[in-house]
């Protein structure tokens, strides 16, 4: 594990849109930092910007290289299988559209409509499964992606939940692509002082903690940041008892093997609900214009309750204290979920002041709120426009 010694961004022209996964943006979240009276430096990794749109991007192109040279993937013979709850399987489509695998995706039935449509454009084919079957289960996703390789000649499922370069691949470019942004900045200080990040198959929060753990065993200069694990209400990761919830990615009904709990690696577990991460994701969007999805509400959301409690206090009245918040992906994948879809209870005055300048709600473009369907024609439009 080692920092990069040159900018964390592309030069030249790409080789292809692998060549493109990862070097996200390390961003400041000053807005929200503000609203929260906090006086550290809150900034967010944004991993929409990853060519596939998430943080899985990384994972699902370091399990195929690495299957490629070690035999597992067989050009021309192998199908790529993978139970995922989207983002890991939009990142293998993209791999596997590029060096010509077909692919097969497992989803669970929650997971949002946009993900099946990118995923079917990449060339996946698409299963759906029970949201609400257990892990283990014949019928559930990872029982069907189980079947289909058995069936299937040169199916292979490179099992995003136990294989290592999963963490891996945090572990090696996630971390240093965040240790570069800090130290090349004009921040004070350039360690971390918390990190935040969701917990699903574990990948992301141990690859991470893992490299920082090394980096302060090399540096020894008695710095230690906190870390800390993000957990929606109803996975059983952080504790808790099994539910259902509607956050995609992150959570689950049992403990993925490549989620390494040891205390000296995640020094806390932080539980929030739909409700919160669906408000903190709202607001990053409208108050920092970052267009993130829900999980990234959850490691916000989480982020601001530590910060707020007593444990907490210390880093979050601290200027110079660096909070890491690790941002999954994109809201690209949610926008017809009822979530988002809601609208704020009340207008804002200049939503009010263009309606009473133009008469009519801003979305009803032929006035048909006021005027009935006199004025429409039969296909919906006023008469004359076809």
């Amino acid at each position: 594990m080692s920092t990069p010694n040159s900018p964390s961004h592309w030069s030249g022209v790409l080789n292809s849109a692998l060549d493109a996964v990862g070097n996200t943006p390390l961003v400041r979240l000053d807005r929200i930092a503000k609203n929260e009276g906090l006086k550290c430096n809150l900034l967010g990794k944004a991993e929409f910007f990853s060519v596939g749109g998430s943080v899985k991007d990384r994972i699902a192109k370091r399990m195929v290289e690495h299957a490629e040279k070690t035999g597992v993937l067989i050009p021309g013979q192998s199908v790529v299988i993978e139970p995922t709850s989207g983002n890991t399987g939009i990142g293998l489509a993209l791999a596997c559209a590029i060096k010509g695998y077909k692919c097969i995706i497992t989803l669970p039935a929650k997971m949002s409509l946009e993900k099946e449509v990118l995923l079917k454009a990449l060339g996946a084919e698409v299963v759906r499964t029970p949201t609400e079957a257990a892990h283990d289960a014949p019928e559930s996703l990872i029982g069907v992606a189980e079947t289909l390789r058995d069936k299937i000649p040169g199916g292979v499922i490179l099992d995003q939940y136990s294989n290592p370069q999963n963490p891996l691949a945090h572990y090696f470019s996630t971390y240093g692509e965040i240790a570069y942004a800090l130290e090349t900045s004009d921040l004070p200080r350039k360690d971390i002082a918390l990190l935040v990040a969701g917990a699903g198959t574990g990948g992301t929060i141990s690859g991470l903690a893992r490299a920082i753990r090394d980096a302060e065993k090399e540096k020894a200069d008695g710095h230690k940041a906190f870390i800390l694990a993000a957990d929606p209400e109803g996975s059983i990761l952080g504790g808790g008892d099994v539910g259902q919830y509607q956050v995609e990615g992150i959570g689950y009904d049992f403990f993925p093997d490549v989620l390494d709990r040891a205390p000296e690696l995640i020094d806390a577990w932080i539980k929030s609900n739909d409700k919160e991460a669906f408000a903190a994701t709202k607001r990053l969007i409208k108050e920092e214009g970052l267009c993130v999805g829900g999980s990234s509400g959850t490691a916000l959301a989480s982020t601001l309750k530590w910060l707020r409690s007593e444990a907490g206090r210390k880093i979050a009245e601290d200027p110079e204290a660096n909070v890491v918040v690790m941002l999954p992906d994109g809201v690209r994948n949610y926008m017809s979920k009822p979530w988002f879809l809601e609208s704020e209870e009340e207008s804002s005055e200049l939503h009010n002041t263009i309606r009473s300048i133009i008469g009519r709600d801003l979305n009803d473009a032929y006035n048909t709120k006021s005027k009935g369907s006199s004025g429409l024609n039969t296909n919906g439009a006023p008469n004359g426009i076809h």
